[in-house]
């Protein structure tokens, strides 16, 4: 006598290879925690997006770091230069260091330190979410806030303690679950302009943003559950251009800045992304992004929250293929500016903001 099928065995899951289980984000936390002076790291650069935000505090904003983080120790690296920097220049500047675990692609390619902590091709996720918060504590633990991209909707369960500051990009800004998401998240979100570069999907994401939802989503055990939320008032646009070209100049900073008050009933000042559309992805001209915002700076009602740059130790950008040598301290998603060039442009973003109160 044959043994009894599954009935769902001929039309359900045809696509998937396998089902491999991960601890939980309960479980992963008290593998790896978070201490009272972690979260008041987190805690002060929170409320300090938030007062810049509303006007109360006249600092830049800057997010500062590597286009993604590839190897845990180069973070480490990077936060050991990062901090003393940011710290020298704290009466001018709020600095957040981007960590961002997760890659959004075009087409296909490495996805990031989440999915494959190895870069090897082996997507060992497990090990990538313990990793990626091991660097989250470590930054934080300089006393470094930190920012992330959310893309996947779970792993802010597994680190969002630790995040200072978050982005929805280009391509998910439109994306229903990841406005809802936002929603309920306890940190400062920047919403990117879509990759056409027009305002209308990063608009209607602050409109949804600030309302509450109730979604499906997991809770710290990893359950189903129906979450509702109240809505999170902290919410910006981010100018990143389109494929029409930049949009960093003065009339899309007011324009971006109008279009938040619409939606929230006052003024919601703006931070401009100074790579990708707006560079013409050359590392080299972010540089003239910059320059242009400094001055934009000078004007009383200039509409600007601050500045996001990709930067590492070293200028430039590498291919990356599975079990190839990469070089050290260089990027291997978009370009970014080296170390030398991103103390030049924090302090002068420095200058810029002390003059600017004079």
């Amino acid at each position: 006598m044959s043994a009894p099928t599954d009935p769902l065995s001929s039309v359900d899951d045809r696509h998937v290879a396998s089902f491999e289980p991960v601890a939980t984000p309960v479980e992963v936390r008290a593998e790896l925690p978070a201490n009272a002076a972690h979260h008041a790291v987190v805690s002060r650069a929170r409320a300090d997006i938030a007062q810049a935000l509303r006007g109360e505090d006249d600092r830049m904003v800057v997010v500062v770091g590597p286009c993604s983080i590839h190897d845990a120790a180069l973070a480490r690296e990077y936060a050991e230069r990062l901090g003393p920097l940011a710290e020298r220049l704290s009466g001018e500047l709020i600095v957040v260091m981007r960590t961002y675990f997760e890659k959004p692609r075009t087409s296909i390619g490495w996805k990031g330190l989440i999915y494959d902590p190895a870069l090897d091709g082996t997507y060992d996720a497990s090990r990538g979410l313990r990793v990626a918060r091991e660097v989250l504590l470590t930054v934080t633990g300089m006393g470094l806030p930190c920012a992330v991209e959310v893309l996947d909707t779970i792993t802010p369960q597994y680190q969002a303690d630790l995040v200072a500051w978050a982005a929805i990009g280009a391509r998910t800004v439109e994306s229903q679950v990841h406005r809802q998401l936002a929603s309920g998240l306890s940190m400062p979100i920047g919403f990117k302009n879509g990759t056409d570069g027009t305002l209308g999907g990063a608009r209607n994401a602050l409109a949804a943003a600030i309302a509450p939802h109730a979604f499906f989503g997991v809770d710290g055990l990893g359950r189903s559950n129906v979450v509702r939320t109240t809505g999170n008032p902290d919410v910006h646009m981010v100018l990143r251009g389109g494929n029409d070209g930049p949009n960093y100049a003065a009339e899309h900073v007011l324009a971006a800045r109008d279009a938040g008050r619409d939606i929230t009933g006052h003024a919601r000042p703006v931070m401009v992304d100074a790579s990708h559309a707006n560079s013409g992805k050359d590392h080299r001209r972010q540089r003239l992004v910059v320059e242009d915002l400094l001055e934009q700076w000078q004007h009383s009602d200039h509409g600007l929250l601050g500045l996001m740059l990709e930067s590492n130790l070293h200028p430039g950008r590498q291919d990356w293929t599975p079990h190839t040598p990469l070089r050290h301290g260089v990027s291997i998603t978009d370009a970014c500016v080296g170390w030398d060039e991103t103390v030049e442009l924090l302090e002068r973003c420095a200058q810029a903001v002390a003059a600017g109160r004079t």
